[in-house]
């Protein structure tokens, strides 16, 4: 967790100092606008990867959760008290989060189009949904019994996809 709270710092440092002090005169509301919201994701992020992290304890004091091991990587399950995802057990990608934040932030100093690179998160965060979804809503036919003839194409088209590949190459 230090590591990662010295990341933020750094490049919270770097954007103020290059930014919002040496190309002074060139800044404007939203380069302001743009520290707040990067400041926000960090301060959501490791806020809730710290509370992750936390060991808790019952009323006599013996420990009932040791609190998450940071150091396994970025892929933590999320609690359901979370702020984060209401939506049940999903996965968290809160060190993805703060890394491209943190690639944002200080490449926002070059050119204001690397704003463009946050719509990776919604972006996936819909990906990782639509599987979610698809999950839910498929309709697979277990209890329905299959035909022989539909029986048939499907083991002779499973047996000719174990079968091995070969590639015709050309000698010379």
């Amino acid at each position: 967790m230090a590591k990662l709270l010295r990341v933020i710092i750094i490049c919270n440092v770097i954007y103020v100092i290059v930014r919002l002090l040496i190309l002074h005169s060139s800044v404007t509301w939203k380069h302001f606008v743009g520290l707040l919201v990067t400041s926000a994701a960090y301060a959501l992020s490791y806020k809730q990867l710290a509370q992750m992290a936390e060991p808790s304890y019952d009323d006599d004091g013996d420990l009932l959760d040791g609190g998450y091991d940071m150091s396994t990587g970025g892929i933590c399950s999320i609690h359901a008290s979370s702020i984060v995802f209401i939506i049940g057990p999903l996965k968290c990608y809160l060190h993805d989060v703060i890394y491209i934040t943190s690639f944002v932030q200080v490449m926002s100093i070059l050119s204001g189009k690397f704003w463009y690179t946050y719509l990776v998160i919604p972006a996936f965060a819909a990906y990782k949904l639509s599987g979610l979804a698809k999950g839910f809503l498929s309709h697979d036919s277990d209890g329905v019994p299959e035909d022989e003839k539909s029986r048939k194409k499907r083991e002779k088209l499973e047996k000719k996809a174990s079968r091995p590949k070969f590639v015709k190459t050309r000698s010379k």
